[in-house]
């Protein structure tokens, strides 16, 4: 992973680089940094280029690439499949080679639409004078973009930086529904910047224009840039099959009689059926390769002190519920057993309650910093952090010990206090999750910010000790919900419309889910010199999952705990997991209680005036 920026002027300023957002990027890639700034004579514009590398796999490769041909290239992405990397290659660099031999934009477009993994990229292309730049299929690595309208210039960067009161142009997102192009010689001579749109297609659909700027925000776009699709009508293929969208006439009733509280050995009756096994053994097989390539990376020799036994190389964002039991599981069977696997368990000091004589001297403000330090309180006091992500995350941890025992599972509980959370969501986290400012935003960012850092308490030859996890490989279990009817408001929409309302609603949630989480999600993890990796997201699993009939992957018939995600739940049962294989969905928010710590009466969609104080 990488950081990257590039500043492109059609005037004759100069754009000068934010010191807060050169910052942030230097955080993202901490092994080295490099820039290059291009100006062609007889042509007025000017491009600076800037690159921080987190180094992951092959040689230590220096960002900016630029070759003999005065090619230039940022890459922040992973390929996992696609195109072929040696065990020794770094990946943007054979990117890079491959792009440097096309010669046209269909060649161009090809190599993106081959890619496996995330990415975000920025391409100088010399010879034609053009710039291109965008986000994979899902959006899974963040790219903001910027216009200023006095300068004529347009700044892209991984991460921007929330100045109050500034007269530069607002960061957006750079919507992943395209690839895009500004041809820099032509816009030089118009004097204002064009940008070229190549959408995302799948081969069987038609291309139509009303889908390339549903999420572009023009409104809010300078006065000197304009979007246009491309004159030849060109488009990257879109690397997962379209989702089956097959509604039956009728579905057989279950004739299961279930209680409100679902039993993993209720899962059982469902496996009896050779069909649906094989369907459960199916997505096994292609969620267990997708991990594999996320935690199997071939290191090189210069980071080889990572693979020191007694460190973890691979972290994973651990509530107990059933998709990080999923993960840790299956990562149990690709890394070493000699290797820990880290753990990271989030929770927010809980709101002092109305204390009884017996708690009084527990329940103040002190115990509670001293717990966060330290981890766990003795056994019948109250826990300040005790909260609903830290009781099912310890049932989890045990169920992942029964499985594999001769395994070191470090349970890293990370304590957050209210002033460390108000300090840290003003010095850096709402400078990370800007350019979105929703409340949901602003708990979950800080959420995954405090989890991924992985400074906590761990247990360590039998005692309580601060630890701070060193993985710089985080797993997160972000689109299991999305694709298998996690969430709630799966079941309203079923409730309402039945299986068609329920597809729709489906159809819907990976198309939106590049603006409304892994742009904030990677920029946040990423700040801590750690990837987001999206096992959940891969290709061939999406492309697995997208093929199933909707009633293959949940029945909203069924009770909590059981119907949504059904299908996951058999794959969790299979692989020998017992009660979090029917533990209900609980958002990160609530889990965590970081959502009660702060003013319970918002709505998670309002704008959230904690994230404008800078």
């Amino acid at each position: 992973m990488c950081g990257i920026c590039c500043v492109v002027n059609i005037s004759n300023l100069q754009s000068a680089l934010d010191n807060a957002v050169l910052g942030n990027l230097k955080k993202r890639g901490p092994n080295c940094s490099r820039e290059v700034t291009k100006a062609v004579a007889g042509f007025n514009y000017h491009c600076f280029f800037s690159g921080h590398v987190l180094h992951m796999r092959g040689l230590l490769t220096p960002q900016p690439l630029e070759d003999e041909k005065g090619n230039v290239f940022l890459w922040n992405g992973e390929v996992f499949g696609g195109l072929k990397v040696g065990s020794e290659e770094n990946d943007a660099q054979v990117v890079f080679d491959h792009l440097s031999k096309c010669t046209s934009e269909s060649e161009i477009l090809s190599i993106f639409s081959a890619i496996q993994g995330p990415w975000a990229f920025i391409y100088f292309q010399a010879d034609s004078h053009c710039l291109w730049f965008g986000r994979d299929f899902f959006g899974r690595r963040s790219l903001l973009w910027q216009f200023d309208d006095e300068e004529k210039s347009i700044m892209l960067t991984s991460v921007g930086a929330l100045v109050i009161g500034t007269e530069r142009g607002q960061w957006q997102e750079v919507p992943a529904s395209a690839v895009y192009k500004i041809d820099l010689k032509a816009c030089s001579l118009l004097d204002s910047l064009v940008l070229m749109t190549y959408p995302w297609k799948y081969p069987s659909s038609k291309l139509q224009k009303s889908d390339l700027t549903h999420e572009l925000r023009l409104e809010q776009f300078s006065s000197c840039v304009s979007l246009t699709m491309n004159a030849s009508g060109l488009f990257l293929t879109a690397p997962v099959v379209p989702l089956n969208i097959a509604i039956p006439a009728c579905l057989p009733e279950s004739k299961q009689t279930l209680c409100t509280q679902p039993s993993f050995e209720d899962l059982q009756p469902f496996l009896q059926s050779d069909k649906r096994k094989k369907v459960v053994h199916q997505l096994l097989d292609v969620l267990s390769e997708a991990v594999r390539r996320r935690i199997q990376y071939p290191p090189s020799k210069t980071v080889a002190t990572c693979t020191s036994v007694n460190k973890a190389n691979v972290a994973i964002l651990f509530s107990g519920g059933i998709d990080s039991m999923i993960l840790a599981t299956l990562a149990d069977r690709h890394i070493p057993v000699e290797h820990p696997i880290d753990l990271l368990n989030v929770a927010f000091q809980l709101k002092k309650p109305k204390a009884t004589k017996k708690c009084k001297t527990v329940l103040n403000a002190h115990q509670c910093q001293e717990e966060a330090k330290r981890g766990s309180t003795e056994a019948g006091d109250f826990k300040c952090f005790n909260v609903p992500d830290r009781v099912t995350g310890r049932a989890g941890l045990q169920e992942l010990q029964d499985i594999n025992p001769t395994r070191t599972w470090n349970f890293v509980e990370i304590n957050v206090t209210r002033d460390e959370l108000q300090e840290m969501r003003q010095k850096t986290i709402s400078h990370l999750v800007y350019p979105l400012e929703t409340v949901l935003d602003d708990s979950i960012g800080c959420a995954v910010w405090f989890a991924s850092r992985g400074t906590g308490a761990a247990l360590l030859n039998n005692e309580m000790k601060e630890y701070t996890s060193t993985a710089k490989v985080v797993l997160t279990g972000i689109g299991a919900d999305e694709q298998l009817a996690g969430y709630s408001r799966h079941r309203v929409r079923y409730k309402m419309s039945g299986l068609e309302g329920l597809v729709n609603e489906l159809g819907m949630e990976l198309g939106r889910i590049s603006s409304r989480n892994l742009g904030r999600d990677d920029r946040i993890i990423g700040d801590h010199g750690k990837e987001a990796r999206f096992p959940f997201l891969d290709e061939e699993v999406v492309s697995f999952l997208s093929s199933l009939p909707v009633w293959e992957k949940a029945d909203l018939t069924l009770p909590r705990g059981l119907g949504e995600k059904l299908l996951l739940r058999l794959a969790a049962r299979e692989l020998g997991l017992t009660a979090s294989a029917v533990l209900p969905k609980r958002a990160m928010q609530f889990g965590s209680r970081i959502a009660k710590m702060e003013n319970g009466n918002e709505k998670a969609s309002d704008k959230c005036n904690r994230l404008q104080r800078v």
